[in-house]
């Protein structure tokens, strides 16, 4: 596997992607028992100081990116194998003989940008990141098995998850959080006045903390849940709108159940949706 990542990397990259490539696969395949243990990777930026990307998506669990005063990428892999997502035994008293615990990730460096991926995995796994606190643009996903967590960093973050939650405290910037079934969980340190932000889950509370000067327009949705915030929002008392559409000759009517209202005078737009569970806009102290 790796040689066939080294060939294909020569025609593409420039060298010290190639080593950083390999040394993920290599060093994460001959570690055949990884018992809570890890395997630290450092991956430096091209220019240290600048403006980075982080692009990063797993199939098969936890994410925890955190800012911290270094400029290189620091990643370390977590696996646990008291905790399988597959039973040990099957039926007529068969058992699986298993593999090893092995996890197939890759990390490559070009021009900044940081791409880190991994398949699945038979034992619970945790990639930690500890990035650069300078700006950046992150793009984070995961899909089974596990929680993304985010902590002291700045930029333009989009954050995606399937079967886990989303936690981000300390962060500076704007952000796009969506998952299905998880609680959406956020305290900004400040954001960007110009940028619009969306925040959704379809089960579980979504519960964002904002600075006390935030100007915002928001747009909301519960479901089956409540409303709450302690800022001063003036809601826009037109609302909800009739919408009239045409459908082989009839005509439909719908009505629109979102709020709207507006945080020291409105701004860029927030938008946060969920199904089961409350929507809580908190203000800092």
């Amino acid at each position: 596997m790796v040689m066939y990542i080294l060939e294909n990397n020569l025609k593409k990259t420039n060298m010290k992607t190639i080593k950083i490539t390999a040394l993920f696969i290599f060093s994460l395949l001959l570690t055949g028992n990884l018992f809570a243990q890890s395997q630290l990777i450092t991956v430096p930026l091209s220019d240290p100081g600048k403006t980075y990307k982080l692009d990063m998506h797993l199939l098969d669990g936890s994410i925890k990116i955190t800012g911290y005063e270094g400029k290189d990428i620091i990643v370390d892999v977590e696996t646990d194998s008291s905790k399988s997502h597959r039973n040990e035994e099957t039926g007529s008293g068969m058992h699986r003989i298993d593999g090893g615990n092995s996890v197939d990730l890759t990390a490559t460096e070009n021009n900044n940008t940081v791409n880190i991926s991994a398949g699945r995995s038979r034992k619970a796994v945790t990639i930690v990141v500890k990035v650069p606190q300078t700006t950046a643009t992150f793009t984070v996903g995961t899909v089974t098995h596990g929680d993304i967590t985010i902590s002291n960093i700045s930029g333009t973050m989009e954050v995606n998850n399937v079967n886990g939650s989303i936690t981000c405290n300390n962060i500076s910037g704007s952000l796009v959080a969506n998952t299905v079934n998880g609680k959406v969980l956020v305290t900004f340190k400040s954001i960007d006045p110009k940028a619009a932000m969306a925040f959704s889950t379809l089960n579980g509370n979504i519960d964002v903390t904002f600075p006390a000067g935030t100007s915002a327009n928001f747009k909301l949705k519960s479901d089956r849940g409540d409303v709450l915030t302690d800022f001063d929002m003036a809601i826009d008392k037109t609302q909800p709108k009739a919408t009239v559409t045409n459908e082989d000759r009839m005509h439909r009517i719908s009505i629109e159940d979102w709020i709207y209202g507006k945080i020291n005078g409105g701004g860029p737009e927030i938008m946060m949706k969920n199904m089961q569970g409350s929507i809580y806009i908190r203000k800092a102290k």
